[in-house]
Protein backbone atom coordinates (compact mmCIF):
# COMPACT_ATOMS: atom_id res chain seq x y z
CA UNK A 1 0.00 0.00 0.00
CA UNK A 2 1.06 3.62 -1.13
CA UNK A 3 0.20 6.68 1.37
CA UNK A 4 -0.30 9.82 -0.24
CA UNK A 5 -0.48 13.48 1.72
CA UNK A 6 -0.68 16.64 -0.19
CA UNK A 7 0.48 19.70 1.27
CA UNK A 8 1.44 23.67 -0.24
CA UNK A 9 -2.28 24.33 -0.91
CA UNK A 10 -3.96 27.72 -0.15
CA UNK A 11 -4.94 31.52 -1.54
CA UNK A 12 -2.63 33.00 -3.78
CA UNK A 13 -3.82 36.17 -6.10
CA UNK A 14 -4.23 35.90 -10.02
CA UNK A 15 -0.97 35.80 -11.44
CA UNK A 16 0.50 34.40 -8.07
CA UNK A 17 2.38 31.14 -7.59
CA UNK A 18 2.45 27.80 -5.28
CA UNK A 19 4.18 24.61 -5.02
CA UNK A 20 2.55 21.46 -4.09
CA UNK A 21 3.97 18.72 -2.33
CA UNK A 22 3.07 14.79 -2.22
CA UNK A 23 4.57 12.74 0.42
CA UNK A 24 4.49 9.36 -0.55
CA UNK A 25 5.12 6.35 2.70
CA UNK A 26 4.33 2.32 2.62
CA UNK A 27 6.57 2.04 -0.37
CA UNK A 28 8.99 3.93 -2.14
CA UNK A 29 7.82 5.06 -5.46
CA UNK A 30 10.72 4.13 -7.72
CA UNK A 31 8.26 2.00 -10.06
CA UNK A 32 5.74 4.45 -9.72
CA UNK A 33 4.00 6.77 -11.88
CA UNK A 34 2.60 9.76 -10.16
CA UNK A 35 0.09 12.24 -11.08
CA UNK A 36 -1.77 15.26 -10.26
CA UNK A 37 -5.58 15.97 -10.94
CA UNK A 38 -8.01 18.68 -9.28
CA UNK A 39 -11.50 19.34 -8.93
CA UNK A 40 -13.43 22.35 -8.96
CA UNK A 41 -16.75 23.23 -6.97
CA UNK A 42 -19.42 21.36 -9.22
CA UNK A 43 -17.21 19.93 -11.92
CA UNK A 44 -15.81 16.44 -12.31
CA UNK A 45 -11.83 15.60 -10.99
CA UNK A 46 -9.81 16.26 -14.30
CA UNK A 47 -6.33 15.28 -15.08
CA UNK A 48 -3.63 18.08 -14.30
CA UNK A 49 -0.35 16.37 -15.04
CA UNK A 50 2.24 13.12 -15.39
CA UNK A 51 5.41 12.16 -14.25
CA UNK A 52 6.73 8.66 -15.07
CA UNK A 53 8.87 6.84 -12.37
CA UNK A 54 12.42 8.36 -13.93
CA UNK A 55 11.34 11.73 -14.75
CA UNK A 56 11.68 11.37 -18.50
CA UNK A 57 8.30 11.28 -19.59
CA UNK A 58 5.89 14.84 -18.32
CA UNK A 59 2.60 15.07 -19.58
CA UNK A 60 0.44 18.64 -18.90
CA UNK A 61 -3.03 18.61 -19.97
CA UNK A 62 -3.92 21.78 -22.31
CA UNK A 63 -5.04 24.37 -19.77
CA UNK A 64 -1.40 24.23 -17.73
CA UNK A 65 1.09 23.96 -19.63
CA UNK A 66 3.62 26.69 -19.44
CA UNK A 67 2.88 27.77 -16.13
CA UNK A 68 2.86 24.34 -14.20
CA UNK A 69 5.63 22.04 -13.59
CA UNK A 70 5.55 18.39 -11.95
CA UNK A 71 8.65 17.04 -10.96
CA UNK A 72 9.86 14.07 -8.11
CA UNK A 73 12.52 13.46 -5.81
CA UNK A 74 12.47 9.45 -5.44
CA UNK A 75 15.42 9.70 -3.10
CA UNK A 76 13.09 11.45 -0.68
CA UNK A 77 9.69 9.66 -1.99
CA UNK A 78 8.66 12.62 -2.66
CA UNK A 79 6.64 14.39 -6.11
CA UNK A 80 5.79 18.16 -6.53
CA UNK A 81 4.01 20.51 -8.63
CA UNK A 82 4.87 24.11 -9.51
CA UNK A 83 2.48 26.62 -10.28
CA UNK A 84 3.24 29.55 -11.67
CA UNK A 85 1.00 32.30 -12.86
CA UNK A 86 -2.25 31.24 -11.38
CA UNK A 87 -5.69 32.04 -12.99
CA UNK A 88 -8.90 31.97 -10.85
CA UNK A 89 -9.91 29.22 -12.86
CA UNK A 90 -7.28 26.88 -11.13
CA UNK A 91 -9.15 27.12 -8.26
CA UNK A 92 -9.45 23.58 -6.80
CA UNK A 93 -8.84 20.95 -4.54
CA UNK A 94 -5.47 19.32 -6.52
CA UNK A 95 -4.61 15.56 -5.72
CA UNK A 96 -1.73 13.56 -6.18
CA UNK A 97 -2.07 10.19 -7.45
CA UNK A 98 0.31 6.90 -7.81
CA UNK A 99 0.70 3.90 -9.52
CA UNK A 100 3.04 1.10 -10.81
CA UNK A 101 4.56 2.44 -13.69
CA UNK A 102 4.80 0.17 -17.32
CA UNK A 103 4.20 1.92 -20.30
CA UNK A 104 3.17 5.15 -21.87
CA UNK A 105 0.77 8.04 -20.50
CA UNK A 106 -1.34 7.94 -17.37
CA UNK A 107 -4.04 10.47 -17.62
CA UNK A 108 -7.11 8.91 -16.59
CA UNK A 109 -7.98 8.95 -13.27
CA UNK A 110 -9.17 5.05 -13.19
CA UNK A 111 -5.57 4.07 -14.39
CA UNK A 112 -4.06 5.17 -10.97
CA UNK A 113 -4.45 3.48 -7.26
CA UNK A 114 -3.56 5.23 -4.81
CA UNK A 115 -4.36 8.74 -3.79
CA UNK A 116 -3.90 11.47 -1.55
CA UNK A 117 -6.89 13.76 0.63
CA UNK A 118 -6.35 16.68 -1.44
CA UNK A 119 -5.52 20.11 -1.23
CA UNK A 120 -7.57 23.25 -1.60
CA UNK A 121 -5.93 25.86 -3.86
CA UNK A 122 -8.25 29.44 -4.33
CA UNK A 123 -6.79 31.53 -6.85
CA UNK A 124 -8.46 34.98 -6.27
CA UNK A 125 -8.48 38.04 -9.02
Amino acid sequence: QVQLVESGGGLVQAGGSLRLSCAASGRTLNNYAMGWFRQAPGKEREFVAFISWNSLSTYYTDSVKGRFTISRDNAKNMAFLQMNSLKPEDTAVYYCAARLFLSGLYVNERQYDYWGQGTQVTVSS
